[in-house]
């Protein structure tokens, strides 16, 4: 009989150690390294088999085929749009977010819509039968006959029910509850979920079935598991928002069949989720006209324009230092763009305590709000209000110049649908032949040139 090994595997990273350690030396966490039992690997797990779902062999770049798979869509069209057009045949698809969020609502949703297309199987870990029936009444989720349900979490178990049933699709709520039976881990840890989801991609690359599963977060945000979970998935889906706000935001970072860029906005009502068509009147519904401390910038999200109000208030610091305080924009960010207002602009800020926000909850990180946040903290500054219809779109280099950015005239064309008058973008953002009506395009060269057209 081999004698057993065992090994610790951090559970923060997924580092591995020969020894136990108390700290961590690859992500530096005290406390984290879990002993696992090392199991050598039989003859018949191992599969010449590929992804594909065919015998492995060697081909040439020029002999491979492409074939098109068609994509699924789903009644949700922000869904389709972060997934990059709809729901591909054979992808494993992670979802991540914060307990409460709304994770198993999303897809109970689009479980009773995929079931329209082909067999569902609807696994959970975390609930019985009657609650996700439950759940699915007061959704409006009809009873399906290709609608099943399944509360396991042995695995063996789950792949015998998808050997018997042959769904085209399946959700794994959730992956920490999951187990394998011949892993000697506690449920929850670093090996069960490698070991789980390997068999989950496997099962999904070789029957071209569509695999959706649930990943709870740390307290950092981040996926509860070994990062390599991330890397084994199609896409990486994260569902943000807050117990304050009905709105929720999908959003996309990583996917291999779409871009990393696209955002989708569900609002949580009674009934579900329910889609935001116009997210930028969901953002400006608030604001108050003619106040100083707001601009409006014309932030681009994948391929979508979107209008955010960006608030600034600047006071006189009662400390020595000066705070810098942000949310929804990266504080280095905004402690740049002061630095070159006193400097290019001559507004005294270093003895000025300065907090700005998105609102909304939005997260802004494109380089073209530059131009708004540096206008919202001189509004703010000056005590000088805005216009309400002028939104302002350009990054700010540190020697005060505008700079270009991309897609300027899609975002022209969301501001002038929703009634602004004025935009103001880089100078050399606009053609000279281009011709705009409808709104007036005010093109700036310098911050000190903008800061004078927006505040007289």
């Amino acid at each position: 009989m081999a004698k057993t090994k065992t090994q610790f595997v951090c559970s923060n990273c997924g580092y591995v150690s020969q020894r136990y350690m108390g700290r961590c030396s690859s992500c530096g966490s005290w406390g984290t390294l879990i002993e696992e039992v090392i199991r050598p690997e039989t003859a018949d797990r191992k599969s010449r088999i590929n992804l594909a779902g065919q015998i492995a062999k060697v081909e040439h770049l020029a002999e491979v085929s492409l074939e098109e798979v068609p994509r699924i869509q789903t009644q949700l069209d922000e869904f389709n749009r972060v997934l990059g057009g709809g729901v591909v045949p054979g992808s494993m698809v992670l979802i991540g977010g914060d307990p409460g969020i709304g994770k198993s609502t999303l897809l109970l949703q689009v479980s009773g819509q995929l079931a329209a297309h082909g067999t569902v199987l609807y696994v959970s870990g975390e609930e019985s039968a009657a609650q996700i029936k439950l759940r699915a009444e007061r959704l409006g989720v009809k009873d399906d006959a290709n609608f099943y349900l399944y509360p396991e979490t042995d695995m063996s178990q789950i792949r015998k029910a998808i050997d018997e049933l042959k769904p085209e699709f399946v959700i794994i709520d959730s992956i920490q509850t999951m187990q394998q039976p011949d892993v000697q881990s506690a449920v929850g840890s670093v090996a069960q979920i490698r070991e789980t989801t390997a068999e989950l991609l496997q099962i999904a690359k070789t029957n071209g079935i569509t695999i959706f599963i649930v990943g709870h977060v740390t307290k950092e945000g981040a996926i509860a598991g070994p990062k390599i979970l991330e890397h084994m998935v199609d896409t990486v889906l994260y569902f943000e928002g807050d117990n304050q706000r009905s709105f929720r935001l999908l959003r996309a970072v990583k996917n291999r069949f779409g871009s990393t860029n696209e955002l989708g906005i569900f609002e949580m009502v009674q009934e579900g989720l329910r889609e935001v068509l116009n997210p930028s009147e969901m953002f400006l519904e608030e604001r108050l006209h003619d106040a100083s401390g707001s601009a409006i910038v014309v932030a681009m999200e994948g391929t979508r324009p979107i209008l955010v109000e960006v608030q600034a208030l600047v006071t006189p610091t009662v400390f020595g230092n000066a705070q810098r305080t942000s949310a929804g924009i990266d504080r280095n960010r905004v402690t740049l763009l002061m630095a070159v207002l006193e400097k290019r602009a001559g507004l005294l800020l270093q003895n000025q305590d300065a907090y700005i926000r998105a609102a909304g909850g939005v997260k802004l990180e494109e380089p073209a709000i530059d131009l708004a946040v540096a206008i919202a903290v001189a509004s703010s500054y000056k005590d000088v209000g805005t216009q309400s219809t002028d939104a302002f779109v350009g990054e700010i280099g540190l020697t005060g110049e505008i700079r270009r950015v991309p897609r300027v005239a899609d975002r022209i064309a969301e501001a002038k649908k929703l009634g602004f008058k004025r935009v103001f973008v880089p100078k050399n953002s606009i053609k000279k032949d281009a011709k705009i009506t409808g709104i007036q395009v005010i093109p700036v060269a310098t911050l000190q040139e903008a800061v004078q057209q927006a505040l007289g």
